[in-house]
């Protein structure tokens, strides 16, 4: 099948590689024209594991192209996919201005009788569907309103694993009413689910609704677990104990269990903005994600109350060392990274920070635009201790978990950790010395 993506984000490269990989020939569209060189000359552009080589894979294999030109990409396409981005609005809405702009331009180029599917393959609001349609209508010369169909074809991938959940997803799930639509969708998806995994249809609606569900239901997991480490802390309970005794029961399940710093990254903070928004447009009020997202904000103040207690709330001059920069692990990511609000806090305070990240310190580096002195960069975990008065974790990356502490504590000017992820064994890090400050558990002094 011959395919068009439009937009070569997280969600378009990652989902025009894997179309690609399974024998279709797609064409990414992109208006960043030295984005475009770059991934014609074989440069991917994201940090994603397991990405690259496919990518290569498949334009070695000449089934995956990139350009600028909308009329050149979505010539040949019998699908074409919208990934662009739908970043929160003022009000918090989803801002649908990309989309719609793409939609209006499309209208322009389809042909009466060159059947395609319109795919919304971007978080969007519901009704969304609708508004693009219509969109293709008004701008349209001619009538193509039986030359096209909308479809609404929510992305379910976490970032660091978006290759495995596209490859192999728990589900697929497409909103349409035309049939025609839905046997071209399904003819694309059947290599992805041989292992029996459900390709749900639904109405337009209910599809746009059921991304914003589910990310907000595991937003509301995170927030409430998060809640659950507060009070564990006030009454002398270890949240990770309580974990283990939620999560083997099946019907909460293990994932999204984990206290820390809250949850950010480009999905979870809009969408669960977006969804409370469109409640209010509706006449309803969606106390609970409020409720998450006032959670999620407090959570990092709490972290960063932490270090103002110790110190006695005087940071300056101090120097921290502060380790995991994207907002996971497995990923460059720092769109809404707990790390970020630390580092302002920290240098708003007077201090001093070293930072490291295996993958996402170019990201930060761009993000400060290296104007600030108080912030620097080690190309080493262990580096980045030295001489510092204590070490922040924000990001559980796998070399975190199991350093070298006999190395840390030669670093290290004092020994004392603050650990937004709950990496070490509290009884283990009394033993070594360490003041060491988790989320949830209790303080074990040396």
């Amino acid at each position: 099948m011959k395919i068009a993506v439009v937009g070569t984000g997280y969600v378009g490269l990652v989902s025009g590689t894997c179309f690609s990989e399974t024998g279709n020939k797609v064409t990414c569209i992109d208006i960043d024209k030295a984005k475009v060189e770059k991934l014609n000359a074989g440069q991917i552009t994201i940090y994603e594991p397991g990405l690259e080589k496919i990518f290569l894979r498949n334009i070695k294999e000449e089934r995956l192209h990139f350009t600028t030109s909308l009329e050149e990409g979505i010539k040949e396409a019998s699908v074409i996919f919208l990934a662009l981005p739908t970043p929160p609005d003022e009000d918090g809405s989803a801002d649908l201005k990309y989309i719609l702009g793409v939609a209006k331009d499309l209208g322009k180029l389809l042909q009466p009788g060159d059947y395609k599917v319109i795919v919304d393959k971007s978080t969007v609001p519901v009704g969304t569907a609708e508004k693009v349609k219509q969109a293709i209508l008004d701008s349209s010369a001619g009538n193509i309103a039986d030359t096209f169909d909308v479809v609404s074809n929510p992305e379910f991938l976490r970032e660091g694993a978006a290759v495995e959940d596209f490859m192999k997803p728990d589900r697929v799930v497409i909103g349409t009413s035309s049939e025609k639509a839905a046997s071209i969708m399904r003819q694309l998806y059947e290599p992805f689910v041989r292992q029996g995994n459900p390709i749900i249809f639904m109405d337009e609606k209910s599809s746009e609704l059921t991304k914003y569900a589910a990310n907000s239901f595991l937003a509301a997991k995170i927030s409430f677990m998060n809640e659950i480490a507060l009070l564990c802390e006030r009454v002398g309970a270890d949240v990770d104990m309580v974990r283990k005794g939620i999560g083997t029961d099946f019907r909460i399940g293990k994932h999204f269990l984990y206290p820390g710093l809250g949850y950010g990254g480009s999905c979870f903070p809009k969408d669960v903005q977006a969804l409370s928004k469109s409640s209010k447009d509706a006449a309803y009020e969606f106390k609970i994600l409020n409720a998450v997202m006032e959670v999620n904000k407090r959570q990092k103040d709490f972290f960063i109350e932490k270090i103002k207690n110790y110190y006695g709330n005087d940071i300056k001059g101090r120097r921290f060392a502060l380790w995991g920069l994207a907002f996971k692990p497995n990923t460059d990511d720092i769109r809404e990274a707990p790390a970020l609000d630390v580092i302002d806090f920290l240098v708003s305070g007077g201090a001093v920070v070293t930072a490291y990240d295996p993958e996402a310190m170019p990201n930060v580096k761009e993000h400060y635009h290296n104007k600030n002195s108080s912030i620097g960069f080690s190309d080493s975990q262990y580096i980045a201790l030295d001489g510092a008065d204590a070490l922040i974790i924000c990001t559980e990356w796998n070399e975190f978990r199991t350093p070298d502490f006999e190395q840390m504590i030669k670093r290290l000017k004092a020994k004392v950790i603050f650990d937004g992820r709950n990496l070490y064994d509290t009884t283990s890090m009394s033993l070594l010395g360490f003041h060491y400050e988790s989320i949830g558990r209790r303080k074990v002094v040396p």
